[in-house]
């Protein structure tokens, strides 16, 4: 005697009804409750229940554990509570939906794989925008069989996997139960069987051929790094398998003198020291491939590291007509030691504001110092000794600052 009838109750079997009586009901009832048959939010739980009924029922092993300990037993039984999903049982009566019986599919069609490339530009070609062809090798669908794999009429399904080209499995490992899915090992994951006469000698029964396409990537003015650029429906073809896309995604080169950020550049001038005090100009030659000229006020002092902007100079904003800005930091160029004579030293010093005024508190203890150059093998190996070291270890290497007490 059975400790819990309610898996058979839901099936509306006894429990001594065999596989086929099981398989019989279960298609009736599956049919009644499918989402897609039944949209109400009652039906897809029963349609949940019933499956899992049927999956405990038509396994041996499940069923005498359910007959004897119930639900509960099921639980605790190592695994044995897990197993197919509601739609993969379906799938397996069915062929994973109602084509062929005069209803709607209850899944769309898989879709591919999308396929991605990188397709480098420069900051140029950012700017002004250009057009790549590029080759690529795609399946297709054999134009001979098309996708078939063999004669029309010639093709059966597979009876072991029931035309889903997977296959699930059990095995027993001690107490526990494993249910995994592999490949339909009968008909090699296609899904169906077609005899070696009768199979298509272009494709040789795989039903897809290689081709090579050639595609024409825009890459508008503005676009960005990283940005994607979408060719729907490119992807490799499958039997009943709804393409994927191919994607380029736009890799911008990093530019030897120009920086963007958005849409906004930013560059690095240099200038001298004279037209930085007296006025000049400046020009360089922009991405666009015209020569920006800048024009130094006389007067207008640039000191190092200031920032000026020239508005609408920047990259293009992609389809939007305008442009972003051009941000011109100044680096100055210093003459070198001894450019001039004390003379003309002299008459810079009296154009020049006055010097500041240096202040020492009265009374204070002064160390009159000497600069010099950084010898970076010797000033940095002092730099790093650390607070114990002797000067001996360190070979007597002296700080870069001459220094007398006074």
């Amino acid at each position: 005697m059975v400790k819990d009838t309610k898996f058979y109750d839901l099936l509306g079997v006894s429990p001594s009804a065999g596989e086929t009586e099981l398989k019989k009901a279960y298609r009736k009832a599956a049919l009644k409750y499918h989402p897609d048959k039944n949209p109400s939010p009652e039906a897809a739980e029963k349609f949940k229940e019933l499956s899992h009924a049927y999956e405990i029922l038509s396994d041996d092993q499940k069923r005498e554990v359910y007959d004897s300990y119930g639900e509960e037993g099921l639980s605790g039984a190592g695994g044995m509570g897990g197993g197919m999903g509601a739609e993969d049982i379906f799938s397996q009566f069915f062929g994973g939906g109602f084509g062929g019986m005069g209803g709607g599919a209850s899944r769309g069609p898989t879709r591919g794989k999308d396929i991605k490339h990188s397709i480098s530009c420069t900051l140029e070609e950012l700017y002004k925008g250009r057009t790549a062809k590029l080759a690529l090798n795609k399946t297709i669908l054999c134009k001979t069989c098309e996708g078939r794999g063999g004669k029309e009429g010639k093709i059966k399904q597979c009876s072991s996997c029931h035309g889903q080209g997977m296959k699930f499995v059990t095995r027993q490992m001690g107490p526990m139960i494993q249910r995994f899915q592999t490949v339909c090992d009968v008909c090699q994951g296609s899904g169906d069987i077609c005899d070696a006469k009768d199979r298509c000698t272009a494709c040789k029964g795989k039903k897809t051929q290689t081709e090579r396409k050639i595609l024409q990537v825009h890459i508008d003015p503005g676009m960005k790094d990283g940005q994607r650029i979408v060719f729907s429906g490119e992807g490799d073809q499958e039997p009943g398998v709804t393409p994927g896309d191919v994607v380029f995604v736009v890799d911008e080169k990093q530019h030897e003198k120009f920086t963007r950020k958005a849409n906004d550049l930013y560059y690095e001038a240099e200038v001298d020291l004279s037209t930085a005090l007296t006025g000049g100009e400046l020009a360089f030659k922009h991405v666009s491939g015209d020569y920006i000229k800048i024009p130094i006020t006389p007067g207008e002092v640039i000191a190092p590291g200031v920032t000026k902007v020239i508005e609408n100079q920047g990259m293009p904003i992609y389809r939007h007509g305008s442009h972003g800005h051009l941000f011109v930091k100044f680096t100055v160029k210093f003459p070198k030691n001894n450019f001039a004579t004390e003379e003309k030293l002299k008459e810079l010093e009296a154009i020049l504001p006055a010097k500041a005024k240096v202040t020492i508190p009265k009374g204070a203890e002064v160390d009159e110092c000497d600069l010099v150059d950084v010898d970076p093998r010797k000033h940095q190996s002092a730099g790093r000794r650390d607070a114990y070291d002797s000067d001996e270890e360190e070979g007597g290497a002296g700080p870069g600052v001459q220094c007398a007490s006074q």
